[in-house]
């Protein structure tokens, strides 16, 4: 059963310009160590990290009213490089173990998107 869904569009060059004003001390409170760990791999950072950060808004959207902060949201990416979220810490981690979180990301050079779906597991 679906219980939310979210979706979400970042621009790349607005989230640039926040790293290129703020650097490390943006990046740190939007981002987890392994978020950052796996973007440093990535050909283009700047389209990857907006599709996480999209990402995360959508994860937002599609749980409705919760207390998260960005950074207990993480995204990353399994072994055949599906995009996965988990949530870390807060009181929704313990109503997250109850669910599934499927999300989606695309990015092109300007902008980045992503969809999450919230469903009850099995």
């Amino acid at each position: 059963m679906i219980i939310g869904t979210g979706v979400d569009i970042t621009e790349v060059g607005r989230l640039r310009k926040a790293i290129e004003k703020w650097g490390m001390s943006f990046l740190n409170r939007v981002f987890t160590k392994e978020e950052l760990k796996n973007a440093k791999t990535r050909l283009n950072l700047y389209p990857h990290l907006a599709g996480r950060f999209a990402a995360k808004e959508a994860v937002f959207k599609a749980l409705g009213n919760v207390k998260l902060n960005l950074k207990e949201v993480q995204i990353l990416n399994d072994k055949d490089g599906r995009p996965y979220c988990e949530i870390l810490n807060g009181e929704t981690k313990d109503k997250a173990k109850d669910v599934d979180i499927l999300i989606s990301i695309s990015h092109v050079k300007n902008y980045a998107t992503a969809f999450a779906i919230i469903t009850q597991k099995d």
